[in-house]
């Protein structure tokens, strides 16, 4: 399946998002927007792009803390899945 520039703008737009990269946001707004992608769009790939971030960063801080108390996880599958 391949994906329009304006669906991959959107995209990268919430990967800005989930690394705290401003530069890239308003790179990626910028394309979009000129792309035809308006406001609503651009706002929802903006949220779900805090989403992840919020479930990652909620998912490292409890893994931070149990390193303190108990040492780094062994390498291999993680115990829960993702950004849930």
């Amino acid at each position: 399946m391949e994906m329009s520039e304006r669906i991959k703008e959107l995209v990268a737009i919430g990967a800005s998002i989930t690394a705290n990269c401003q530069p890239c946001l308003q790179f990626h707004v910028e394309k979009a927007i000129g792309l035809g992608s308006g406001p609503e769009e651009i706002a929802t790939a903006i949220e779900v792009g805090k989403k992840v971030r919020k479930g990652a960063s909620g998912k490292m801080d409890a893994y931070a803390a149990s390193v303190l108390l108990t040492g780094p996880a062994p390498a291999g599958k993680p115990d829960s899945a993702c950004c849930g």
